[in-house]
């Protein structure tokens, strides 16, 4: 064969390889007309959710700073965490501002009393500090037992330390994290399995906040992504094994080195906006999945030897079924089958469609939105945050999307429950079952406390937060109060809710998978130290279990890739799985 000739072939091979795997391929649907926007429907079923803010005793109002200088990140927005961080079995709540340096607003940590209310402990906290505050994540580093936090920032990282009682203290600069770019979501792994919790900054792009921008009418607006160049994501590695080492250590506290040009995970830029580490190809070693904003993903997969090759092309995870990189923003993990293979589901604008990859065979991932009912919905939002959860414990894991605008939208009617600068951004949120069957319903208009008003939402965190075994929703909004939704989807299932405790090295098992086989069904679970979009949650699996009133046995997949198992019980209850105590 002539060179000319096989160089041809092997070119057009190529070329057929990308596109089944979706990275070229047809144009994406025409988008409807987002100015007519359906009116709201009158629900049809009980709801499932319950605006309890202010019985809660949360007051908290996002501040997104001066809003005629149309900074880029003030409609970026901030997260918020679900997570307990005094060790009494209760969480607190963490909201972001991002009003800026000199703004009077700051973040906010709501400490849960007994009774179950929540009181402002954010004074004296360490994390009442104003700023733009972005993405934060939740993860022991020091394998004290008790839980630290990692917060990105449009100007850097910062690590803090949990002292106790509530107290955090900043150790950023005597850790060696150093990020001085725009980071979004963050995450905690242990990507090199040695017990202690390594870092993952996820970056956006250069912003120059000189720079104009104008909507398609010529009227003042926020900037695309296109408009500035991307920035690479970072990875720090925890030297924690080699201060445990040293002789007589000072009570260190947390040291980092900065691997990302050794693990070539700075070869590829984003703009990245969020993120999800899990074990995506099976071999017992942490992944880590980006959603990008309007390039393809990344998918960085573990090699085992300290570096990562970004495999999300082939792996089918880089763009839609129709070829189309998206602009990806929040990402939620789950297994939506319950086939023991964790899923990609990501928001994306309201001109597009978000996207479910569903992963089959290990390691591959196939574009299945609009089999499963995902892309013929009641409306599109511009979705943010957004996660998997079993709202009515039947079995399947359910959707959440918390959605809001990123461009002015002309025309319209007016939406009087927002501020006026942000009602050409408003969009309601959306909820969507899990019907069991391979597809998702839209039962929105069943949930007016999550999906019934207009919304800017960005941050979205969910955790069982009074402890009924019902999961429950955190929504941080920009230049709104923040929502604290309590489950009350109807005829809810059993349930069982684990954590998987290593008494010695990483002690929450952020990277474990937990599985619960129950009635002849094997459900799956990640356990993560960050979720949805900017946002984290409690490190614990939960189950619903639909019928079955007992457990047969629970398995954990140590995060260093070991096995263990452990005996069943009865549903409807709180159980530890301790390294070391099952079989």
């Amino acid at each position: 064969m002539a060179p000319s000739h096989r160089f041809r072939r092997i070119g057009f091979a190529l070329f057929l390889t990308a596109l089944a795997l979706g990275c070229w391929g047809p144009p994406a649907p025409t988008a409807p007309n987002l100015a007519d926007e359906p009116p709201a429907e009158s629900p049809d079923g009980p709801a499932w959710f319950e605006d309890i803010t202010d019985r809660a005793g949360v007051n908290f109002v996002h501040d997104a700073g001066d809003v005629s200088k149309y900074f880029m990140h003030q409609c970026v927005g901030s997260g918020c965490a679900i997570a307990d961080l005094d060790g009494d079995g209760r969480p607190e709540l963490l909201l972001l501002t991002n009003g800026g340096a000199e703004s009077i607003s700051a973040n906010k940590l709501y400490r849960q009393k007994p009774d179950g209310t929540f009181e402002d402990a954010s004074a004296g906290s360490g994390l009442d500090f104003p700023g733009l505050n972005m993405g934060v994540a939740v993860g022991d580093v020091n394998n004290d037992g008790r839980p630290d936090l990692a917060i990105t920032r449009t100007n850097g990282t910062k690590l803090l330390l949990n002292l106790g009682g509530l107290k955090f203290a900043d150790i950023t600069v005597e850790a060696g994290v150093k990020n001085p770019t725009w980071g979004t979501s963050i995450a905690f792994l242990d990507f090199d399995r040695d017990g202690w919790l390594d870092l993952f900054v996820v970056n956006y792009v250069n912003y120059d906040p000189s720079w104009p921008c104008q909507s398609s009418t010529g009227a003042r607006d926020y900037c695309a992504p296109k408009v500035f160049q991307g920035t690479a994501s970072k990875l720090f590695r925890n030297r924690g094994a080699e201060l445990a080492k040293r002789p007589n250590p000072k009570n260190p506290s947390a040291a980092f080195e900065d691997v990302t040009v050794a693990s070539r995970i700075g070869e590829k830029p984003g703009p990245g906006l969020g993120v999800a580490a899990f074990d995506a190809d099976g071999d017992g070693w942490p992944d880590v999945f980006v959603a990008n904003d309007g390039q393809p993903n990344h998918l960085w997969i573990n090699k085992r030897d300290g570096t990562f090759a970004e495999e999300a092309l082939i792996r089918g995870a880089a763009c839609t079924v129709t070829g189309e990189s998206f602009a990806g923003m929040g990402v939620a993990i789950g297994d939506a089958n319950n086939d023991g293979l964790i899923d990609l589901y990501v928001t994306h604008l309201a001109s597009e469609t978000n996207t479910l990859w569903k992963q089959a065979p290990r390691g591959r991932f196939r574009d299945v939105s609009a089999s499963w009912g995902l892309t013929a919905t009641r409306r599109r939002g511009t979705g943010f945050g957004t996660l998997m959860a079993d709202f009515d414990n039947d079995g399947w894991l359910d959707l959440a999307i918390a959605n809001g605008r990123v461009s002015r939208q002309s025309g319209g009617a007016p939406k009087p429950e927002l501020a006026l600068h942000w009602q050409p951004y408003g969009e309601r949120n959306q909820v969507f079952a899990n019907s069991g069957d391979g597809k998702f319903r839209d039962i929105s208009h069943n949930s007016p406390a999550l999906c019934g008003h207009h919304t800017v939402a960005r941050g979205l965190a969910c955790g069982d937060v009074d402890g009924d075994g019902a999961p429950d929703l955190l929504v941080n909004a920009i230049g709104e109060k923040a929502r604290l939704l309590k489950g009350i989807a109807p005829a809810r299932g059993h349930w069982v809710a684990a954590r998987a405790f290593d008494p010695a090295l990483n002690r929450d098992a952020i990277g474990a998978e937990v599985s619960v086989r129950a009635g002849g069904t094997i459900r799956t679970r990640p356990i993560g130290s960050s979720e949805s979009f900017l946002s984290a949650g409690p490190a614990i699996a939960h189950f619903g279990l639909g019928r079955s009133d007992t457990v047969d046995s629970f398995e954990v997949i140590w995060p260093d890739g070991k096995r263990e198992k452990f005996p069943g019980g009865p549903a409807d209850r709180r159980v530890e799985l301790r390294r070391g105590a099952g079989e």
